[in-house]
């Protein structure tokens, strides 16, 4: 059986639940959101669990957040682990590559894996990322520059966007 070692993180924005396995990062949830959010999300990639808060296993996580919200830290370097479809794999490795304080498309990043069509199916790839900041799915705006859909609520987008101007 596979432990989800989870802990809060208390920050401006309020408080997220993070969580991790033995072999990296795998969920940050939405802030102010209960456990139960936490719990469905892992029922799908996590055949087979159980939860245990931990905070010391999540201190190094928790460390490289805080100091991101600090604007003290531009680039993590956590271990991650994620789980999702062959197609969701490769969209959240080419927002990985997105520079920090720089915005971008969806139709860009069907582009970029190479499925140009696939514009909408990014968007719900996208949607599904469980690691909000790392994975920056938060630098992908609509093609008229408005913000669109994300899964912790427009105004933490807004607030992530914000975070990473000069």
């Amino acid at each position: 059986m596979e432990i989800l070692y989870f802990d809060t993180l208390t920050y401006e924005q309020g408080d997220m639940y993070v969580v991790a396995s033995d072999k990296g990062l795998v969920y940050i949830g939405t802030p102010n959101a209960p456990f139960d959010e936490v719990k469905e999300w892992a029922i799908k990639p996590f055949k087979g669990y159980c939860f245990e808060e931990n905070s010391e296993k999540l201190l190094p996580y928790k460390e490289q957040l805080t100091a991101y919200f600090k604007k003290e830290l531009i680039e993590f370097n956590l271990p991650i682990h994620v789980k999702g479809t062959a197609f969701q794999l490769a969209v959240w490795d080419a927002l990985k590559e997105l520079p920090y304080g720089t915005t971008t498309t969806y139709g860009n990043i069907a582009q970029r894996i190479g499925n140009p069509k696939a514009v909408r199916a990014v968007g719900t790839a996208i949607g599904a990322n469980p690691i909000l900041a790392i994975i920056p799915c938060h630098r992908v705006i609509g093609k008229n520059g408005q913000l669109t859909g994300f899964r912790s609520g427009l105004a933490m987008k807004q607030f992530l966007l914000e975070l990473e101007k000069e």
